[in-house]
C-alpha cells in the first residue's frame, strides 16, 4: 500500500471526530449514541438523524455486523491501493444499526449476504488506525 497516498484519502482528525479515531487506535469501534432516543450513528454528526437532538456520547460498540453487499475492485481508482488490486469493499450493517463501508481483511471467496463479520484495525501510522472487517471467528 502506498501509505503517503493512503493518508491523503483519510479525513482530517477534528475535535468532532477525534473520539472515533482515538478508539480505532485503541482497537475499539466507537460510535455516537444519542442521549435522547438511543440511536447509534455513523458517521459522526452534530444532530441525531432520528430525533434531531444535539445530546450524544461516544460509545464503544461490538464491532460486529453482517455483510449487506460487496464489490471487488479490479481497476485502480486511487494510487493508494495500486498494490492491493484486486481488493474488496464491503458494506456492513453493524449489530447496533448503522452501516459502514470498509475493506475486507481476508479471502473474498467466503463472502455471502448476511455473513457475520467483525472489525479489525490496521495501523496506518503513529496517529491513525483504520477499521476493516473480517469473517467473524
Amino acid at each position: 500500500m502506498n501509505l503517503e497516498a493512503y493518508r491523503e484519502l483519510l479525513p482530517k482528525i477534528t475535535d468532532a471526530n477525534r473520539p472515533y479515531w482515538e478508539g480505532c487506535l485503541e482497537g475499539e469501534l466507537r460510535l455516537q449514541l444519542c442521549g435522547q432516543c438511543g440511536l447509534h450513528r455513523f458517521p459522526d454528526s452534530p444532530l441525531c438523524p432520528g430525533c434531531l437532538s444535539e445530546d450524544f456520547t461516544w460509545h464503544k460498540v461490538s464491532g460486529r455486523g453482517r455483510v449487506w453487499s460487496w464489490i471487488i475492485m479490479h481497476q485502480r481508482y486511487f494510487d493508494a491501493f495500486v498494490d492491493e488490486l484486486p481488493y474488496v469493499v464491503v458494506l456492513v450493517e453493524l449489530d447496533e444499526g448503522p452501516w459502514m463501508m470498509s475493506a475486507l481483511d481476508g479471502d473474498p471467496a467466503s463472502l455471502r449476504i448476511d455473513l457475520p463479520l467483525e472489525v479489525v484495525f490496521t495501523r496506518v501510522d503513529d496517529d491513525r488506525a483504520v477499521p476493516k472487517f473480517r469473517v467473524a471467528q
